[in-house]
């Protein structure tokens, strides 16, 4: 039995197809290899996947083209393995919410996808990318991530990077045009990771990325499939570049993990580290009305069989659940909503000058406010603070 935990707190926590959330095949499926050692636990058969997320409550799943058809199968091949999953889907009530493409395991990808210095590479990556498109369309995914594994440099000399750049934003149009043409009705989402396995990778952050996204032919079709592992490996705060990108509407998608700041890339399970993030992050997507899936791109422990596995994925659901009630609990807390308006939490949202006049120019010009005044207040924003804590340590 998963997660045995009994009583009513269980049930409130139990996940359904209406919470949204999802796993790659590639996280439950993953077998415990690193880059240490091999195997501890037998490779999934992504039906059997399926039908065990379904049963924890899972909505749906997302896949590499790699993780269902392998990159060499006959057409023949692809179409039965295609059509069992389509089989399993809709027996299970599950979906494909997104799909990506593997443009990092195979050796042809060392150099880049891509970015690749050899042409032939680029267009191979290209017409592989557009055949698992098609094989996402045909099951149903509305999401089609690129996270640019192999897409940067260990020696800087072998790349000019304006030229790397070229490369990514001809392919980003080309296949935008593609989707068009074939009227998938698809979005594309960039997922920025700061490096490994490349030294340096192109598109590093979400601001890279964001950046990046304004440049292309078709910016409405693209946007960002953000993890919580990629920015925090590079010190940053991964609730503000979620913030941002909800604030530039631009959150296609989300990847929700564990991860120790400064490490390589953890991938662990959603709220085992950096409890008070993972928190903000909860409230931030359950606050602003982001409808997308909630995406676990974790896995387990390379210590665990496969019940541990199930574990796993039972722990990443749960945990968002009882964070989501956390912060119900934060909003309707009056000693946290008195010590919000101490430190003018609401205020900020109040315009600081409006549109710009002359006259209103001139009125602030003559009363700008006096700063020894205004610098005697005080934030409150350590009680604050600690009111955050005792919520999340369950005393409040």
């Amino acid at each position: 039995m998963v997660l045995t935990t009994g009583g009513a707190a269980h049930e409130a926590y139990r996940p359904t197809s209406a919470d949204k959330f999802t796993f790659g095949l590639w996280t439950v499926g993953n077998a415990g290899r690193d880059t240490f050692g091999s195997e501890t636990r037998p490779r999934l058969d992504p039906n059997d996947s399926v039908r065990k997320l379904a049963e924890l409550g899972a909505y749906g799943i997302s896949m590499h083209d790699d993780d269902l058809v392998p990159y060499d199968a006959s057409p023949a091949e692809r179409d039965r393995i295609v059509g069992r999953l389509k089989e399993t889907l809709a027996d299970t009530g599950m979906v494909v919410a997104m799909a990506t493409t593997n443009l990092f395991g195979h050796p042809v990808f060392k150099d880049g996808a891509f970015t690749s210095n050899d042409r032939a590479v680029r267009r191979y990556a290209i017409a592989k990318t557009m055949r698992a498109i098609d094989i996402g369309a045909e099951l149903g995914a509305k999401i089609y991530v690129f996270w640019g594994g192999r897409e940067g440099v260990e020696a800087m000399a072998s790349k000019r990077p304006g030229d790397a750049l070229d490369r990514f934003r001809e392919t980003m149009d080309f296949l935008c045009e593609y989707v068009i043409d074939r009227k998938y009705g698809m979005r594309f989402a960039m997922e920025p990771k700061p490096n490994e396995p490349r030294g340096d990778t192109f598109l590093p952050t979400v601001g890279h990325a964001l950046a990046f996204i304004g440049t292309l032919a078709h910016p409405e079709m693209v946007g960002l499939n953000p993890e919580t592992a990629h920015e925090t490996m590079s010190g940053l705060s991964f609730y503000h570049a979620v913030a941002q990108t909800l604030w530039q509407g631009k959150l296609f998608h989300i990847d929700l993990n564990g991860q120790k700041i400064g490490r390589y890339d953890q991938d662990l399970r959603f709220g085992s580290e950096g409890i008070k993030d993972a928190f903000f992050l909860v409230k931030l997507l359950e606050e602003s009305g982001y409808e997308g899936p909630r995406h676990f791109d974790a896995h387990s422990y390379r210590s665990e069989n496969m019940e541990g596995v199930w574990d796993f994925a039972a722990g990443c659901m749960r945990t968002y659940l009882i964070l989501k009630e956390k912060a119900k609990r934060f909003a309707a807390d009056p000693e946290i909503t008195a010590a919000l308006a101490a430190a003018s939490v609401p205020e900020l949202a109040l315009p600081s000058v409006g549109r710009y006049s002359a006259k209103s120019a001139a009125e602030l010009a003559a009363n700008p406010g006096d700063p020894n005044e205004l610098a005697r207040r005080g934030y409150g924003n350590e009680r604050l603070d600690q009111l955050v804590m005792e919520l999340l340590m369950g005393v409040r």
